[in-house]
């Protein structure tokens, strides 16, 4: 067995609280497009915005569908998702903190998941303002509507105004660095590190932190150990004991 993995299982027999930190390389891998890659970079910046959603959402659900909701739906969650939410169920890890939108977390079976950039599980109506929490909207063949009045139904993280975007961005970020604070063993999987120093910087001291990624990042300085492996490959590992 390699090193690092003997040096993961004697971090993870030791930890009370492990918590995983997931981006979008977990996701990728397996079909999820990068959302510039599906609109281009000069739209990005137009179509992602509260005004334009508001006035294009069948637009703004067919690019989701292409970029997001065909790979969720029809792929579902990887095996890092599944062997996630399986040492979850074992005692084994304690919450996800999340940068992905995909809900994919959720459907593989975890119950611990802050996603702090919002996801498809947080809902308005662009018109009444019903609020919906449920994922499965979004896996129906068209755009959800609102339940009241028929109104199309947007994510809360892209049809909000700047103002109330930037407060659910703090009070959802607040989450994340509070899982973050209580843990003593932090996993890096998939990620290289989008808003990582507003809760990395939270840790207590003496936390480990190991990250689990194919290539080198920047996590390489900071990290207690560094695998530089596939998720799956490594998780197997951890789940075999």
């Amino acid at each position: 067995m390699r090193t690092e993995y003997s040096q993961l299982k004697e971090y993870m027999e030791q930890s009370k609280k492990t918590v995983a930190v997931t981006g979008a390389g977990i996701s990728y891998l397996y079909g999820m497009r990068r959302l510039k890659q599906t609109v281009g970079r000069m739209n990005a910046s137009r179509i992602f915005t509260s005004a334009y959603v508001r006035k294009h959402p069948e637009e703004f659900y067919e690019t989701m569908k292409d970029a997001f909701l065909d790979a969720t739906f029809v792929k579902g969650p990887s095996a890092v998702h599944k062997q996630l939410a399986d040492l979850e169920k074992q005692g084994k890890l304690y919450g996800i903190v999340t940068q992905n939108l995909d809900c994919l977390h959720t459907i593989a079976g975890s119950q611990n998941v802050v996603e702090f950039q919002g996801s498809f599980q947080d809902n308005i109506c662009i018109d009444c303002g019903n609020r919906c929490h449920d994922y499965t909207v979004w896996n129906q063949g068209h755009m959800p509507r609102c339940e009241k009045c028929g109104a199309p139904l947007m994510p809360m993280s892209f049809c909000m105004d700047a103002k109330d975007r930037d407060s659910v961005s703090r009070e959802t970020m607040h989450r994340a660095i509070n899982l973050i604070s209580e843990a003593d063993l932090v996993w890096i999987i998939g990620t290289t590190g989008f808003r990582s120093d507003e809760y990395l910087s939270r840790m207590k001291p003496g936390t480990k932190l190991v990250q689990v990624n194919p290539s080198v990042t920047e996590f390489d300085r900071i990290a207690d150990l560094n695998i530089h492996a596939d998720a799956a490959v490594v998780l197997d590992a951890v789940l075999k004991g």
